[in-house]
């Protein structure tokens, strides 16, 4: 990691860049592969399947039979852990739901919203170099919760066709019966775009590296919605002397595993503290079996001294971190403070890995500073907000002239005509209309 001694402000966006491929390069590249499954459908996804992840698949779909035997392919502890979770996330994520509120603005009126599902739905749960079948939990929770029609589910195979059994019990778990053995950008063309074998779904959600970033940002310019630009995971951390080095080295590397192009980023107040840290790290990492891939993400990692907190929270604010961890004193009254950021966790007993497994919260985040402009994946996240308004005879009575009034200021004379004609309708001989 590199370490960086109380940078300058005008040295922060330098600084705190993220490691990307070329744009231009990876754009077309997965552009070639979206149009290829849009054009040549299953025959091409079969095609890169074969390509990418090594593996010549006969059926692209997981039969009913492998779903409903999953579960005997799992150790008891880990569907144990699994349904735990699932509880935890459904507690968290079913808050979510809202009734119908009807709001009278004036006599006569009445407005309200509703929430709608989104009728067809494509989760990605990536594989690559380890099934992350916990974002099923996160995806499939609150996309059932919201009450989406149609759940289609995309996983990239193993080298002998097969999804990893966790995936399975889970879509078993939650009632999601679509479930492909599709991975990388022909998992999200054939989604967008429909193939023999897979339908086409109007809201495409799940995490990714920069080529599955990429290509959800190309489908949604031909009007397929996503959820969020979410690309390599990472993770910020700031640290003062009542942090424990071990927590916060371990911490480091838990986002560092997730792949060569993940970044993780330390900001400390104390120079003797990071040294420590430094340390930890290094010791951690000899034990860990994805040791191979964490060293590359280290690469692409910083450690950054600040003067004090203010500096810090204003170096994170503008980082805007997928996730971000407060190992410091006083974490509750800082993460206050805090207004760019995906994922908050206070306090020196608080791991992120929690948030990506079990304690409840979405794990799907808003990555590479978009955190300042996006939510992570919610209830909300699945539906639509639909609104409804309903007047009575006196209520438009009660609006006609503010409406006509407006609308002739603007020189839109027939909005003003939809409402005089009802007007003179519900009353001929001209009483005024406030």
């Amino acid at each position: 990691m590199q370490l960086i001694k109380y940078p300058k402000r005008r040295d922060w966006e330098k600084i705190l860049q993220r490691p990307s491929f070329r744009s231009l390069s990876l754009e077309k590249k997965v552009k070639k592969i979206l149009e290829a499954v849009k054009t040549n459908g299953d025959k091409a996804v079969r095609d890169f399947t074969e390509a990418f992840d090594g593996v010549k698949l006969k059926n692209l779909s997981a039969s009913k039979a492998e779903i409903a035997d999953a579960g005997k392919l799992l150790s008891e502890d880990l569907k144990q852990a699994i349904i735990a979770a699932k509880k935890n996330i459904e507690k968290f994520h079913a808050a979510q739901l809202q009734p119908v509120e009807i709001i009278e603005t004036m006599p006569g009126i009445k407005c309200w919203r509703k929430n709608v599902a989104i009728e067809k739905v494509g989760l990605y749960i990536p594989g690559g170099t380890a099934p992350l079948f916990s974002t099923l939990l996160m995806l499939g929770i609150p996309a059932t919760l919201a009450g989406c029609k149609r759940i289609v589910v995309c996983s990239p195979p193993d080298k002998k066709g097969k999804l990893h059994p966790a995936i399975l019990f889970i879509a078993n778990l939650l009632g999601i019966e679509e479930v492909y053995k599709i991975g990388g950008v022909q998992a999200i063309s054939a989604m967008a775009y429909g193939t023999q074998t897979v339908p086409s779904v109007y809201k495409i959600f799940g995490p990714g590296n920069q080529y599955i970033t990429c290509a959800k940002q190309l489908i949604q310019k031909d009007g397929v919605a996503i959820d969020m630009p979410a690309g390599p995971s990472e993770v910020a951390v700031f640290a003062d002397e009542t942090a424990d080095p071990s927590f916060v080295a371990a911490d480091l590397l838990s986002q560092a595993e997730h792949g060569p192009d993940s970044q993780v980023i330390l900001l400390s107040s104390s120079g003797n503290l990071s040294q420590v840290i430094k340390r930890e790290i290094k010791n951690q990492l000899e034990q860990l079996p994805r040791k191979h891939i964490v060293q590359k993400a280290l690469e692409n990692s910083k450690i950054i001294l600040v003067k004090n907190e203010q500096e810090a929270l204003s170096i994170l604010n503008e980082y805007a971190p997928e996730h971000l961890i407060l190992s410091c004193k006083n974490a509750e009254s800082f993460a206050d403070k805090v207004v760019n950021a995906g994922s908050v966790f206070i306090g020196n007993y608080s791991p992120e890995s929690v948030g990506d497994y079990a304690s409840g919260t979405n794990h799907t985040l808003p990555t590479n500073g978009y955190a300042k402009s996006y939510s992570g994946v919610s209830v909300n996240s699945f539906v639509k907000k639909i609104t409804f308004q309903q007047l009575s005879r006196e209520g438009l009575i009660e609006i006609a002239k503010t409406t006509e009034i407006m609308a002739e200021a603007e020189g839109l004379q027939a909005h003003a005509n939809a409402v005089s004609i009802r007007v003179k309708s519900i009353n001929p001989v001209g009483i005024a209309a406030r």
